[in-house]
């Protein structure tokens, strides 16, 4: 048996650093392996990078739908809008989600300031709601919404007219829609003959119509079934307004804006029927509670200040109601409504000069500078606007008339301006528009007659 030799301190170190040599080896191949696994795994998705952004929930229709309940609610129309509609683009099979979109989209054209900007959101709803009855031709409340759309269409085509005694052709328009509405609601009571909502919206539609009789009966058999709904309380106002009943009609619109509180249409509405009554203070309350409301959910609505304007105008307070118009003119200086009321406000306190700027920019339309002009623009900061004039309709015929008379009364020979000769095309346009219409011709007619002494015909 061979004895060992004892290693020298030369040997002993080599083979440590051997042994350190493979370890490392052995290590570093271990990592590149484990390596090439991790982006392997990384790359097929089996292991999520750390580096990648944290995942965001994906949001569903329902929280979009409760979304806009909640707007419509708080009375952010636009926003209740935007949120359903969200919900529709996901789920656009949902009948009841395009139902209650149409819905709101009718009642936010109440919150519009021009016929033309109601008539395209009605159209919005319509879509929107003949998509709903496609989906569910057999749902109740689809059928009541949609008769309810085709009444306020109806109505909106009915106020862009441009005769009060209406053409043919117009009136039959307005006919279909309203009878194709009823019908719609009669279908909806007879899949749920406790439908109170298809109820009432039939007993709007028979007001429309002028059928006294079977709008009350309807709207009375709704507020037995269901007395918590805003529109029930809501149409019965309306009934009330239309015979005269402006008291009654306070205390109907008033539970419904119990039910939604932050709805403003029905405010306006409360204050315009004190308006009738003669109440102004009672009216001017209504309408600035509607403003302040619009300012704590941060809408732009010009509405409620040409309310204020107009029942100071009532009053004689045209200064006061000049303000409210400036203000008006300050959250949409792009509508041509808005410099409409400013120029009767100014016709009515006698200044004419500041009355035919603002009445052009309503009428014909006006350039930038002029719309400035109107607006007292005073800083670099106001925006250049170019307003484009409204069609003459039932609506706005009082913009034209007033317009064409300031500018007659205005005409003087020696004038470089020659008001008449922009005067008598709008004169002659209006009456022919409302030849059947006996109070605005003999508004018309002393234009026409200083007109015609200066030769202008």
């Amino acid at each position: 048996m061979k004895e060992s030799i004892p290693l020298s301190g030369k040997q002993m170190a080599f083979r440590q650093r051997r042994s350190t040599h493979s370890i490392f080896l052995l290590v570093l191949l271990l990592l590149v392996v484990g390596s090439l696994y991790l982006l392997r795994s990384v790359l097929s998705g089996e292991i999520q990078s750390p580096f990648a952004p944290t995942a965001i929930p994906t949001r569903t229709a329902s929280s979009f739908t409760l979304e806009g309940e909640t707007q419509f609610t708080a009375g952010n129309l636009g926003a209740a809008i935007e949120a359903y509609g969200q919900a529709a683009r996901l789920e656009p099979a949902n009948a009841q989600v395009l139902s209650e979109l149409a819905r709101i989209q009718a009642y936010s054209s109440a919150t519009l300031a021009t016929d033309t900007d109601r008539k395209v959101r009605m159209e919005e709803a319509l879509k929107s709601i003949d998509s709903a009855v496609a989906m569910a031709p057999d749902d109740s409340t689809v059928h009541a919404i949609r008769a309810f759309v085709l009444d306020w269409y109806a109505s909106t085509i009915q106020s862009m007219q441009t005769n009060q005694t209406a053409s043919a052709a117009g009136n039959d328009l307005v006919a279909q829609y309203l009878t194709e509405g009823e019908q719609e609601a009669s279908k909806a009571i007879v899949l749920d003959p406790n439908n109170a909502l298809a109820m009432a919206y039939n007993a709007e539609i028979y007001l429309d119509q002028q059928k006294w009789v079977q709008a009350e009966q309807y709207i009375n058999n709704a507020l037995a079934i269901n007395p918590n709904l805003m529109d029930i309380h809501r149409i019965r106002a309306i009934v009330q307004e239309s015979g005269g009943n402006y008291a009654e009609a306070i205390k109907e619109y008033k539970l419904a804006a119990d039910i939604n509180p932050n709805l403003t249409f029905l405010y306006i509405r409360i204050g315009i029927n004190y308006r009738q009554l003669r109440q102004y203070d009672e009216a001017l309350k209504w309408f600035d509670k509607a403003a302040t409301i619009d300012k704590q959910l941060g809408i732009d609505d010009p509405t409620p200040y040409l309310a204020i304007s107009k029942t100071y105008s009532q009053t004689g307070d045209f200064f006061i109601a000049a303000r409210n118009v400036m203000s008006a003119l300050a959250i949409d200086p792009t509508s041509p409504e808005v410099y409409g009321s400013l120029g009767v406000v100014y016709f009515k306190s006698r200044n004419y000069e500041g009355a035919i700027p603002a009445l052009q920019c309503a009428v014909t339309g006006c350039d930038a500078a002029t719309s400035c002009d109107v607006r007292q623009c005073d800083d670099a900061n106001n925006p250049a606007i170019t307003v484009e004039g409204m069609p003459l309709t039932v609506n706005t015929v009082v913009y034209y008339y007033t317009y064409a008379s300031v500018l007659a009364g205005m005409h003087r020979a020696s004038d470089p301006n020659q008001y008449c000769a922009t005067a008598v095309p709008i004169l002659k346009q209006v009456g022919e528009a409302f030849a059947g219409d006996a109070s605005i011709i003999s508004i018309i007619t002393p234009s026409e007659d200083i007109c015609a002494n200066y030769g202008y015909r």
